[in-house]
């Protein structure tokens, strides 16, 4: 018994890491904090006499979006991504005694505006609460957040599908929001298994969060992954959010179920921390998969929390689902109910209207959402939906489509064409925002009208397009005259050139003569070859057809 008592101490002395906080000026912090692994522990199931059938997924969201502030919830420490470890962490951040959380009004306002964005009811009153857990990147052993009373609750979102053969069919669907709450952000770990130790970065530990819960309202990862990507759009259409993933502005936790339609929702599980909309539709879509794969089994589904792991495509457990009672919630005692005012009638005496946050004065500054954006642009143009989906989900694309429509005369069916597949297609393939566009709207308008016009043909548009990409000091109209790409407008010349075509290709000229009218297109296309594109299409047709009747 003696020996066996020693070999597990040795054991658990050498799970024990070093967690190291790394500050300015080579000041280091060591503290140990065991880190043993917890046991699973699955009890054998009976298996059940018949495999269910027809089990669906159920999919609800918990979705952590940074708001867009230059400063964190509780203290004035500046927000900046990729800063040197701990440069931007105050005594409140590091939980020092004595310290006291300071409330940031423009996180309120970002939580407000976002509610009713949601079609959700903002409390008037809403209360702070910690909640406690003990990891080594949060240092007060509890994070402040709205447990008792969010900001906001009972919303909608309303989120869309392209479906169909061509992906032209929209699907509209709707998602509940539970509520929206505000809590901060705790550190960053970085585990180096080399040296078993854990380096602990607090630059984020602070930093604002709106938590938007939803409602188990979606059945797969492609649902899930459409309401994120509305979501994303509707924050950053808002500047309450820069919703960059890959920066863990908006992290994504799925709780996802299985269950036969009309029975009760069967044990969920957690998948944790997805920062991928693409990761997130393959997570929830193997988890559906695999909890249907359990119970067909015989087996029963863990209530646990998961990763997924985007190389292998699975999802692998991390830990027990903690319960309520693990996080001990009570109320904070460092702040008072948060109180928000309807408008500034509402405002008690002796409050300054610029110093409180007045919901009517933030309703009336809402912009407009993406989803009446993209029905705008529908009804307004006459364009695609899908166009109105492409369009809407590049930042700044459709204030540079309706600018090219202000300074042309061309229809926006065929301007559409040329900002969505032309302009953009540039843009992706040198990884470009279309801010950073070398042709402006105006120098694209110019060049439209060239072509509308008549005075260049559109493969010699498409051409200009080219060297305006690769020189964008020069204007469309100079590329023409300089490169001579005008149109070829002379009668006698085109008759010249397409006598040449006629006499050298007999057999599609019997077959135009024949009654085969679409060999036609293929005689044009040689003569356009001939004049390097520069032809008047409707004078060669017409002589064309002449030539072959």
């Amino acid at each position: 018994m003696v020996v066996s008592c020693v070999a597990a101490s040795e054991l658990l002395y050498r799970m024990n890491k070093q967690i190291i906080i790394l500050y300015p000026k080579n000041l280091c912090i060591i503290r140990r904090i065991s880190t043993t692994s917890s046991q699973w522990h699955v009890q054998p199931q009976p298996r059940a006499r018949s495999a269910p059938h027809h089990l669906v997924g159920v999919v609800g969201l918990e979705i952590h979006a940074q708001v867009n502030s230059n400063t964190k919830l509780f203290s004035s420490s500046p927000v900046c991504f990729s800063a040197p470890p701990n440069s931007l962490v105050s005594f409140f951040d590091a939980s020092l005694p004595g310290t006291l959380p300071v409330l940031n009004r423009r996180c309120v306002e970002a939580a407000v505006m976002t509610g009713l964005a949601l079609n959700c009811t903002i409390n008037r009153k809403s209360l702070f609460d910690r909640k406690h857990y003990f990891y080594a990147d949060l240092p007060a052993g509890y994070q402040i957040t709205q447990q008792r009373q969010p900001i906001a609750v009972d919303g909608m979102m309303t989120y869309s599908r392209l479906e169909g053969k061509k992906g032209s069919q929209v699907i509209r669907r709707n998602v509940r929001i539970k509520q929206i709450q505000l809590e901060q952000d705790s550190g960053k770990s970085l585990h180096d298994d080399v040296h078993s130790q854990t380096l602990i970065d607090l630059n984020r530990a602070g930093v604002g969060l709106m938590e938007l819960v939803m409602e188990p309202d979606m059945s797969c990862g492609e649902e899930a992954a459409a309401a994120v990507r509305e979501l994303q759009l509707i924050l950053q259409a808002l500047g309450t959010c820069q919703g960059n993933m890959s920066e863990g502005q908006l992290r994504v936790d799925a709780n996802v179920s299985v269950h036969r339609p009309g029975e009760p929702l069967g044990i969920r599980t957690e998948v944790k921390n997805i920062n991928s909309v693409r990761y997130l539709a393959r997570a929830i879509d193997y988890e559906i998969q695999r909890q249907i794969d359990v119970l067909q089994r015989g087996g029963t589904v863990q209530n646990e929390t998961r990763a997924y792991d985007s190389k292998s495509g699975e999802t692998i457990p991390m830990r027990d689902k903690e319960g309520l009672q693990d996080y001990r919630f009570m109320p904070e005692p460092n702040l008072p109910p948060l109180i928000v005012y309807e408008d500034n009638a509402s405002l008690p005496t002796g409050i300054d209207a610029c110093q409180a946050v007045v919901v009517q004065k933030i309703r009336e500054g809402l912009p407009e959402l993406p989803s009446v954006k993209r029905d705008r642009l529908v009804q307004t143009y006459g364009i695609l939906p899908e166009h109105s989906f492409t369009l809407v989900n590049e930042d700044g694309l459709v204030e540079f489509f309706e600018a090219v429509l202000k300074a042309t005369k061309k229809e926006p069916r065929k301007v559409i064409g040329w900002v969505t597949n032309e302009l953009l297609g540039h843009l992706k393939q040198k990884d470009m925002s279309v801010a950073e566009s070398p042709i402006s709207p105006l120098a694209l308008a110019e060049l439209l009208e060239l072509q509308e016009t008549g005075h260049i043909s559109s493969s010699v548009a498409k051409q200009v397009f080219q060297e305006m990409w690769r020189s964008s000091d020069k204007s469309p109209l100079h590329i023409i005259q300089e490169q001579d790409l005008g149109l070829v407008s002379d009668a006698t010349q085109l008759h010249k050139i397409c006598q040449k075509v006629v006499d050298l290709h007999p057999d599609e000229v019997n077959a135009i003569r024949s009654g085969n009218k679409k060999v036609l297109n293929k005689l044009m296309g040689l003569v356009q070859k001939e004049t390097k594109g520069r032809a008047d299409p409707l004078l060669v047709r017409a002589i064309l057809q002449e030539k072959t009747s």
